[in-house]
């Protein structure tokens, strides 16, 4: 995501202590009831994929950056009463293939739509968390045809649909702008160099003058520093389930057990083990977001808003209440954007919901997904 707010920031740093990877020699066994399978997507590539089973219009769970399919280990089965469930990991994470490359935005939308190809559904319902807005997106700008509705848990920020509202766009066009200067070649013609110039004093610079200027007053009214979170104690990473509840009291979300075996190493006595550091993935992924600004589906919008970064994010109260008046009026702006270029959206904020606003409000995703879900044809 590219959401610049002290308090999402902190949010990043959440995701540190649940990416990780596996079972080790110690036996354990996954009790969410899903089968797993592997699709390819790709030449050498594979796709670990979830199928929690039921009958109905089928769902497809997508994880956010850095997380596999079974965050959804919870939540997923939940929906199998009226839905068939799947969940998908993306390439580069978990027991899914990891290639030197493929993770621009449209690369990652192929993959799903590899995936739906290879189990035949129709008429499916995408629905991601974080950064997998942008595969829906992805995949609701080409090709329409091919689902019934997207569902974005968190998710509708810049990378799944560009504006220009709020602090959000900030990085999104530093990095364009940052590609429109290295064109520039001073042996390339006159009238390429021109047409460069042109384009760059016409847009580019104007507009992210423009950026730089509402950053500056956003870092003006920002707490100065953060605090970050404790470190684990010996007896927190003496098993998993140890290391859960101290996930879940230093960042406010359970998540699954699975997801944190999938992203730690396990030691042979069971214990939780090195982080595995995907940070090349992490970089390749956001280096290949692109621009989506036409999404002409039913979607369903669910953003948290402000964010609830648990209770080590600030050193005082008013730091906090500082930091999230400063944010809510940051997401207001993406949030009203979206609704007006988004006109078949449906737009739901939770106020001081956490990220991963699945596990932190599970009830109101829910209750909002079936009201959608009921509504589509």
């Amino acid at each position: 995501m590219k959401r610049r707010s002290v308090v999402l920031i902190v949010l990043s740093l959440a995701a540190l202590p649940q990416c990780a990877f596996a079972q080790g020699s110690v036996s354990w066994r996954d009790p969410s009831p899903h089968k797993v399978e592997f699709v390819a997507v790709d030449e050498n590539v594979k796709l670990e994929l979830l199928d929690w089973g039921g009958s109905g219009r089928p769902l497809v769970l997508l994880a956010g950056l850095g997380n596999t399919a079974h965050v959804f280990d919870d939540f997923a089965p939940k929906l199998t009463s009226e839905y068939h469930v799947f969940g998908i990991t993306r390439r580069g994470y978990g027991a899914s293939s990891v290639p030197d490359s493929g993770y621009s935005a449209d690369r990652l939308g192929d993959d799903v739509l590899a995936v739906l190809d290879a189990l035949k559904l129709d008429q499916p319902v995408l629905v991601g968390h974080s950064i997998a807005g942008e595969e829906l997106s992805s995949v609701g700008t080409r090709h329409p045809d091919r689902v019934a509705g997207l569902i974005y848990l968190d998710a509708a920020y810049t990378h799944a649909y560009y504006s220009r509202s709020g602090t959000a766009s900030f990085m999104f066009d530093l990095d364009q702008l940052k590609s429109k200067l290295n064109q520039y070649n001073p042996d390339s013609s006159r009238a390429e160099r021109r047409q460069l110039i042109r384009e760059l004093l016409g847009h580019g610079l104007p507009d992210f003058e423009k950026d730089l200027r509402e950053m500056e007053e956003f870092l003006q009214a920002a707490p100065a520093q953060v605090t970050l979170p404790p470190t684990p104690s010996p007896d927190d990473l003496a098993n998993f389930s140890a290391f859960r509840s101290w996930t879940a009291r230093v960042f406010g979300t359970n998540y699954p057990e699975a997801e944190l075996r999938q992203m730690n190493e396990s030691s042979p006595d069971g214990g939780v083990g090195k982080h595995q550091d995907k940070a090349r993935i992490r970089s390749a992924i956001r280096a290949g977001e692109q621009k989506y600004t036409e999404l002409a589906v039913p979607v369903l919008a669910i953003y948290a808003n402000p964010h609830d970064p648990g209770p080590y994010a600030f050193n005082t109260p008013a730091e906090r209440a500082a930091a999230e008046a400063l944010e809510t009026t940051d997401v207001t702006a993406m949030v009203k954007a979206f609704e007006a270029g988004v006109p078949s959206s449906r737009v739901v904020q939770i106020p001081r919901a956490n990220h991963y606003v699945f596990l932190s409000n599970e009830a109101d995703v829910l209750r909002e997904m079936r009201t959608f879900l009921a509504g589509l044809k």
